[in-house]
């Protein structure tokens, strides 16, 4: 499932949950939604948990259905990925990470990525710092150094309901946006726009 909102920049979002609905895809549309509004970009949200046939029809990217070919175009093209995975046996999915097997070796060296993770409790958190990072540090990407994790009482019926999550993330945005804009040429708007100039 894909939804997305107008721009000039593209954002994608990957869920990697195999569930519907799920926590983590809220997840990463919120955050995505929040990079898109202070940086003006179209956001694609895919969710791998529909694509699983067409990702395990086969050992490789010329197997895999249309629908999952098309999703691994979209996050090499981005310019800016917001990736999330709910913690499972320690890790992320299976799924997230067969879905990045498939990913190119040097697809995604330099794009600036923002990781996620959702999970039963704060126990889960190093997740994003222990098994996310490492992963996209082997793609030589631009990991951004906020992450954000949150947990069953930061959602209620499935909607964002935390205020502390809400400004962990527009804090999380305010602080790596300065570094967004010159990594993607966004130089020419006023970097009053995007909090403080000493973030880093």
């Amino acid at each position: 499932m894909t939804t997305v909102l107008t721009g000039t920049r593209r954002i994608v979002a990957v869920s990697g949950s195999p569930a519907q609905p799920s926590r983590t895809s809220v997840l990463v549309a919120e955050v995505a939604a929040a990079f898109a509004a202070a940086i003006d970009a179209d956001v694609s949200t895919i969710e791998l948990g529909p694509l699983l046939p067409e990702l395990s029809a086969g050992p490789s990217r010329s197997d895999l259905g249309p629908n999952a070919r098309d999703a691994l175009d979209e996050v090499e093209a981005a310019d800016l990925l917001i990736v999330g995975s709910p913690a499972y046996r320690a890790t992320y999915t299976g799924l997230f990470k067969l879905f990045f097997d498939h990913v190119g070796q040097y697809a995604l060296v330099d794009k600036p990525v923002v990781l996620t993770a959702t999970g039963g409790s704060d126990r889960h958190a190093l997740l994003v710092e222990h098994q996310m990072r490492p992963l996209f540090g082997f793609f030589q990407s631009l990991t951004l150094p906020i992450g954000i994790y949150a947990q069953p009482g930061d959602f209620e019926d499935y909607e964002l309901a935390s205020p502390d999550l809400r400004r962990r993330i527009d804090g999380g945005v305010r602080r790596t946006v300065p570094m967004l804009a010159s990594h993607l040429g966004l130089a020419g708007r006023d970097g009053a726009e995007f909090g403080r100039p000493d973030a880093f």
